[in-house]
């Protein structure tokens, strides 16, 4: 019976670290798809203010011919 018990206890132990598991699994997941989402927001800014660059270099290279 000691046996049985201790297998019973094993049991419930390894269920209960596959549910944190699952748990942690799903968590991180969802932390991927977080830092996902702000990589594509941040390299959208980066071309935004690549082309408000590009386009202050352009009008400066303007002026300059003008003078």
């Amino acid at each position: 019976m000691d046996k049985l018990q201790a297998l019973e206890h094993k049991l419930d132990s390894l269920i209960q670290q596959y549910q944190q598991l699952a748990a942690d699994h799903r968590a991180l997941r969802e932390q991927e798809s977080q830092w996902q989402q702000e990589r594509q927001r941040l390299i959208k800014n980066n071309e935004v203010a690549r082309g408000r660059v590009e386009n202050m270099i352009s009008r400066l290279k303007g002026l300059n011919q003008e003078n």
